[in-house]
């Protein structure tokens, strides 16, 4: 077995908890800006570490007043907004369990989650929300408060709770140790009911004191970050906690569709986000060259990207290649940067591989992708790449206080105090998957001599095709998922004959890849899945895949479906995620086709 560990830098009193967070940030910089919230005319206002802390306080009191026990549940759902953090620090300032719940959940998830954690008190966003809480109110007794935050919901709570002291606040408050648990998150799971995560307070504070130690880089106080990831994920959960500690101002974006505008008009210092952020963002620049007339200057600039990167980490750049790198700055990069702000000089990436090719890229362009990987049960990062220590296609080595093995058959074991203590009223599951302090992350990788991290695949879903080839789905996925054309890939083929692949299209870069290459931009991604052009598109992506990998393991036959893959479409999850045996069931009828057991209508087939 190959083990990888660094000692904690830190290693914090047994009385802390995250809110000591707060009150050390206070204490220290009591005016530096914590957040900034957009105003009726979109202009960011700050709000300052103190008056942060007043409002937690004060809303804290409120959630006492109305009967809020120590250690009880009180669950949020909403999407990302300076609320959330507000309402989560008032939680556990009350004393309580914060539990989130993705905005996008439906009812009986809902319900599922209320019930299992004993939850009392619940937080939505609006009356969407209410609606889907009504469906299942009768089955959640336990809830005896619902607050709406698009309702004043915060303001009124506050005015109840004038009459709780300072004094029972800070009883509340300073009561928990760093060995209490202080969130269950559910785990979004692409199978079966959603698992309750205990994270304790040691997981958050120490992981947010020993990785700022180790990236000064990128969390230093005064720089700033625009969160639009849902809170309810562990990843921008862990940010919002580890940016109260350094000192970081966050701005949060609640509508996907508008984190373009607002990167430009909060011009963050560091950005995290999944890998499919930044290939929509390399997609739509790259479609709006073409668009313009432009993707040839395009494409060379990329290609003088990639080229001016990897000769950088080989340790010589040709003087030619320099002088290349600094026209298409001038030309091309400085506007992608412009476009995320101007300021933004790294990235964390997390919740899947982001590629070699835009590793170079984006390092290119000036903004370093700094790839991570942890879980939910690991408090979000076990593993990171540092500024100056990066090796584009790996996930970075351990933070300290954390370990990395890599079992006889490949699996990933992950150890530290970042480990859920377990899941929640689940003994069988926390026995099945914590042995021996190692975390089983059911992931596939390798160490290399460096204690860098390569993640290889997954091993409930590696496929083993009927001549015995083990093939792992994310190296074929995840570059078909960068052409613009494509949504989602999946991989298919277990006990199969051949590998195959259920593809369908990205409905925002149809219109706009359509009109670049000659083809009706009002068509549907129903009609497109049948077009030659668009055929001919995708037969381009997977022979690009295929070249990379044995014949054994090559992509034979693809179909393009009619409708898209996503969250509200059941076949991902909210962290988009593949629900593999989800889209195996509801396509059953495709693989039925492409393995010749159907009738034989597929739209696309790649013979080879």
């Amino acid at each position: 077995m190959q083990t990888y560990e660094i000692p904690a830098h830190i290693i914090s009193d047994e009385t802390d908890n995250i809110t000591n967070l707060l009150i050390e940030r206070v204490k220290a910089t009591p005016k530096l800006p914590l957040y900034a919230e957009q105003d009726a005319n979109g202009i960011w206002v700050d709000i300052t570490a103190e008056d942060f802390q007043k409002r937690v306080v004060a809303l804290a009191k409120g959630m006492i007043a109305s009967g809020v026990q120590p250690g009880q549940a009180v669950a949020i759902m909403s999407r990302t907004r300076f609320e959330w953090s507000l309402i989560d620090f008032a939680i556990w300032y009350a004393g309580a369990v914060s539990v989130p719940v993705y905005e996008t959940s439906a009812p009986a998830q809902l319900e599922w989650i209320l019930s299992n954690s004993d939850s009392v008190a619940l937080w939505i966003e609006s009356q969407e929300h209410q609606d889907r809480y009504n469906q299942i109110k009768a089955s959640t007794p336990l809830v005896r408060n619902v607050w709406r935050i698009d309702n004043d919901a915060v303001d009124r709570l506050i005015e109840s709770g004038l009459e709780v002291t300072d004094e029972q606040v800070e009883k509340r408050r300073s009561a928990a140790g760093l060995a209490d648990l202080a969130t269950i998150i559910y785990t979004s799971g692409t199978t079966g009911k959603p698992k309750g995560c205990e994270l304790t307070h040691r997981g958050f504070v120490e992981l947010s004191r020993n990785a700022q130690i180790e990236l000064p880089e990128v969390l230093w106080e005064g720089t700033s970050t625009l969160l639009f990831l849902p809170l309810a994920h562990v990843f921008a959960r862990f940010i919002e906690v580890i940016a109260v500690h350094v000192g970081v101002k966050v701005g949060h974006q609640p509508d996907a569709k508008n984190v373009g505008p607002g990167m430009v008009s909060f011009k963050p210092n560091f950005l995290l986000a999944v890998p499919r952020v930044f290939e929509k963002v390399y997609n739509t620049a790259e479609q709006k060259a073409e668009a313009a007339g432009k993707g040839k200057i395009f494409h060379k600039a990329v290609d003088v990207a990639i080229a001016w990167s990897r000769a950088n980490e080989a340790g010589r750049v040709p003087a030619k290649l320099n002088l290349q790198h600094k026209l298409f700055d001038a030309l091309v990069y400085k506007k992608l940067r412009a476009a995320m702000g101007g300021n933004v000089k790294f990235a964390i990436s997390g919740g899947g591989p982001l590629g070699e090719r835009l590793g170079h890229f984006y390092r290119a362009i000036g903004l370093t992708v700094l790839e991570g990987y942890g879980l939910t049960e690991t408090t979000a990062p076990a593993t990171i790449g540092r500024p100056n220590n990066v090796k584009i296609g790996k996930v970075g080595y351990a933070l300290p206080g954390t370990s990395v093995k890599i079992a006889d058959d490949g699996e990933i074991l992950l150890g530290g105090y970042n480990l859920l203590r377990g899941y929640w009223r689940n003994p069988e599951a926390t026995a099945e998957t914590i042995t021996d302090g190692w975390l089983h992350t059911g992931d596939i990788g390798e160490l290399d001599e460096t204690g860098f991290l390569q993640i290889t695949g997954r091993k409930k879903e590696l496929l083993v095709t009927a001549g015995g080839k083990n093939v792992a789905p994310a190296p074929l996925e995840d570059p078909l998922r960068a052409n613009p054309l494509i949504g989602q890939a999946v991989v298919i083929g277990d006990r199969q004959p051949f590998i195959a692949a259920i593809i369908s299209l990205d409905a925002e870069m149809l219109p706009i890849w359509l009109a670049n290459n000659g083809g009706d931009k009002t068509m549907t991604v129903a009609e497109a899945s049948k077009s030659k052009l668009v055929l001919d598109e995708v037969q381009r992506a997977v022979d690009q895949v295929n070249v990379s990998v044995s014949k054994a393991e090559s992509i034979r036959k693809f179909v393009i479906i009619q409708s898209e893959l996503t969250e509200e479409s059941g076949h991902l999850t909210p962290s988009l995620k593949i629900k593999r045996a989800q889209v195996l069931k509801d396509f059953s009828p495709v693989v039925d086709e492409i393995y010749g057991t159907g009738p034989s209508t597929v739209e696309a087939a790649v013979n080879g």
